[in-house]
């Protein structure tokens, strides 16, 4: 188990994403999902109030609604950390002080709970003042309706903001960031928001650590992502280099007698900062590949062999 930055907040080092539940898997392969990653160690989901307006048909809050009927049924909420966002949901845009209260007090309805252990403002607003939205932040938890806040998607000057104003006005202070980072898109995180995180003992947490699915083999030619549901977010990393990693991937993974994206998770937790990447399952079939990277120590040259590929992508 790992902690959270310097919160009192332990966590099995895979966090599990709710981005499929009520997309690509229905709601009993979603409890099927949570009941094999908790029965394996596994205690900590992260999910997004507007998880998943994005797919056709949906509104936003079907993750949220999954997990929290899910916790309800098994009677294990104070054994799950759960993690939302706030500020994309089609009903509750932006991150003004109102919204950001009103979207907490839906999540915690949809999640059958009184409290979230872990809070993000999802993206940046640019049209709300930050002291207004660190504020909202802070009554929630001096409310008891949050745990822990924490930040995602937010430009290196902005997160140096967010803490400057923390200090300066005693708010409750940011416990984790969630970057995008994986081994071929590397520059959202390196170099500085990865200073930052190891400079103020915040944990990282990584979201499309598997390229969405691309670096766990699924994609090895175009035609392979024609008509999936993921088409478009994998898209955005092919590429002959990319695809050289992704062979690399394979060779080191035959070498453990591990799944390709056990050890592109591997990877991700040796690099400075991280405390768990953030994977999803759509099927209970790819869950124990996900479960098995913190087991895994990838040696010097394997690691250096990554890296350089990945470097070579100028990712």
């Amino acid at each position: 188990m790992v902690a959270i930055g310097n919160s009192d907040l332990d966590i099995f080092p895979l966090a599990l994403g709710g981005n499929t539940f009520g997309w690509t898997s229905d709601e009993p392969t979603s409890f099927d999902i949570l009941d094999a990653f908790a029965a394996g160690g596994g205690n900590f989901v992260d999910t997004a109030d507007s998880y998943s307006a994005f797919a056709d048909g949906n509104s936003g809050g079907e993750s949220e609604t999954v997990l929290g009927n899910w916790m309800a049924s098994r009677r294990n909420r104070d054994h799950i950390v759960i993690a939302t966002k706030v500020s994309q949901h089609p009903e509750f845009k932006g991150l003004a002080p109102a919204n950001v209260r009103a979207a907490a007090e839906a999540s915690l309805k949809r999640l059958h709970t009184d409290y979230i252990d872990v809070y993000y403002a999802h993206f940046d607003d640019a049209d709300t003042p930050l002291v207004d939205t660190l504020g909202a932040f802070d009554k929630l938890v001096r409310d008891g309706l949050v745990r822990h806040v924490a930040i995602s998607n937010y430009s290196p000057e902005r997160i140096r903001e967010w803490l400057s104003l923390t200090a300066e006005h005693g708010f409750a202070a940011p416990i984790a960031l969630q970057p995008h980072y994986n081994l071929v898109h590397r520059h959202d995180y390196e170099p500085e928001v990865a200073a930052i995180a190891t400079e103020n003992g915040l944990g990282v947490f990584p979201y499309y650590s598997l390229a969405a699915g691309f670096l766990a083999g699924k994609y090895r030619t175009q035609a392979d992502l024609d008509g999936q549901p993921r088409q478009r977010m994998a898209t955005r990393y092919f590429s002959e280099s990319g695809l050289a990693v992704v062979d690399a991937l394979a060779e080191i993974a035959e070498t453990h007698s591990a799944e390709i994206s056990t050890i592109a998770l591997a990877w991700l937790l040796t690099r400075p900062g991280i405390t768990a990447p953030i994977a999803s399952a759509s099927r209970l079939e790819q869950l124990p590949a996900l479960l098995d990277a913190p087991t895994v120590t990838l040696t010097a040259s394997e690691i250096s062999r990554l890296t350089t590929l990945s470097d070579a992508i100028g990712a």
